[in-house]
């Protein structure tokens, strides 16, 4: 909103109609939360004395109401006014639901990539031009092959797809027939159908520290409760699984031993193979997220758990997001039959199956070579990214910061020296344009960290956030 700095309605009288309209058309339902008075006159370009007035006054109608510590809330609407009744409280609702949302922060971040002109220096995709996009519009538009059907695909997804992913899967050394593999909408889909399929409500999920996991509420919304174990340069350190099965009782392990999100963490051979044991010894099951196999870029990845897995012990999941296109929204699940039955199942009563269209250019990207094609080329580009953010760090952040030289995936995970407060630096950022993903969260002691990314942004806007980046922890860390 413009106030009318000219107009005879004083301002706190435009900022009162300005706060009334949005209950009236129900954006502000009763129960929500008011941005703050500070935030408001920000974003209004006014005193904060002049939002001060505008909430008394409103605060008189009844439409709000504030209280210490909790902010102030839409307490009635004025609809329900006229009809001298109390409105439902959709914000009860809300906070009653079970799945729980996102952290603020992750909610701000996924607001704030959307902003125009703003500079993503932690986010986990490719850059738009590092997607075939025209590869993709001739598959759709001259491709000799057509999808069989619009309709609903079969409980574990289109057959042609799953055939194509097992074709995929044995390059790798997995061995996996298109009865054990079940499409889903991306690995995200797989950990909800795992957390709400497989899992009782209080079991335990043992995974490393950090771990994306801690940055999302999948498995949390579904009853689930966190305990990391410590990793080192090779990757999840297994020998303590034994203690903490004892002590947690119900469990299953998690673990991104390629190209690990956040750190870039590539687990060893000898690990891997400690790793299976010791899940084996313990009757754990074991949750594989690989989906950042194929972004190698000095060597190819070691073999997956999955493809030394005698036991039937590993449940995989694998994507095509990261080479080709996040909105494609095409992963998998490989696992024993009777799992993937059963997830199965829960996919079908959740959404009938992932998009017809997606899964058809899926399993025609893998058929035709576009995706084996497509993935060198990426590699190629993240292999001159990662070496320009590295050139950049060098520059720029030597003396006041550490990091490791990633050898394949998105991120380089950077530790500042100074102790500065990760939610004030994020802020300050935010206000010159730069979005960083703060390490607390991946874990809430990583307090000095950055998850950084060399996949999204420009050369140009690289060297134009690090070099803010500079200036704030100088600034900061005094």
């Amino acid at each position: 909103m413009i106030l009318d700095r000219g107009s005879s309605v004083p301002l706190h009288q435009q900022v009162a109609e300005y706060i009334t309209s949005h209950i009236t058309n129900g954006e502000w339902v009763t129960g929500s939360r008011l941005p703050s008075q500070r935030k408001l006159a920000d974003q209004l370009h006014v005193n904060r004395s002049t939002v001060t007035a505008a909430f008394e006054e409103l605060t008189a109608q009844g439409l709000i109401e504030g209280k210490r510590g909790g902010g102030t809330r839409v307490v009635n609407n004025t609809w329900g006014l006229m009809a001298k009744r109390k409105p439902a409280d959709w914000g009860a609702y809300v906070e009653a639901g079970q799945f729980k949302p996102n952290l603020p922060m992750i909610r701000t971040i996924n607001e704030a990539e959307f902003i125009p002109d703003i500079i993503r220096l932690g986010t986990g995709e490719l850059s738009p031009d590092l997607i075939p996009s025209e590869k993709l519009i001739h598959l759709f538009t001259k491709s000799s092959f057509k999808p069989r059907s619009l309709g609903y695909s079969e409980p574990k997804g289109d057959l042609q797809l799953r055939e194509q992913i097992s074709y995929y899967l044995k390059k790798n050394g997995i061995n996996a027939e298109p009865s054990s593999i079940l499409v889903v909408s991306g690995a995200l889909q797989a950990l909800q159908l795992i957390s709400i399929g497989l899992l009782d409500r209080g079991s335990t999920v043992l995974l490393e520290k950090p771990s994306y996991l801690y940055s999302i509420h999948v498995f949390q919304s579904s009853g689930m409760r966190f305990y990391g174990l410590p990793m080192d340069s090779e990757g999840f350190m297994p020998d303590q699984l034994s203690e903490f099965k004892k002590e947690v009782g119900s469990a299953i392990v998690y673990t991104i031993p390629s190209f690990h999100n956040p750190t870039g963490t590539v687990m060893s051979l000898s690990r891997r193979k400690e790793l299976l044991f010791a899940c084996e010894r313990e009757r754990l099951p074991l949750i594989e997220d690989d989906v950042y196999r194929d972004l190698w870029i000095e060597t190819p990845p070691l073999p997956a758990l999955k493809s030394i897995d005698h036991s039937g012990n590993v449940l995989y999941i694998g994507s095509m997001s990261k080479i080709l296109s996040p909105g494609l929204r095409i992963g998998w699940i490989v696992g024993a039959k009777p799992v993937i039955n059963r997830l199965a199942d829960i996919k079908m009563q959740s959404d009938y199956g992932s998009s017809s269209l997606s899964q058809w250019a899926a399993a025609e990207c893998l058929r035709t070579g576009i995706y084996e094609e497509h993935s060198s080329y990426v590699r190629d580009r993240l292999k001159i990214r990662r070496d320009h953010l590295l050139s950049l760090l060098t520059n720029y952040l030597k003396d006041l910061a550490e990091w490791h030289k990633p050898s394949g995936g998105f991120y380089i995970w950077l530790k500042l020296n100074p102790v500065i407060d990760p939610r004030v630096l994020f802020e300050r950022a935010l206000q010159q344009g730069i979005l960083l993903n703060p390490g607390v969260l991946y874990d809430r002691n990583a307090r000095q960290y950055l998850r950084l990314s060399y996949a999204y942004a420009s050369f140009q806007e690289m060297e134009q956030a690090i070099l803010v980046l500079r200036n704030l922890v100088l600034e900061l860390g005094r």
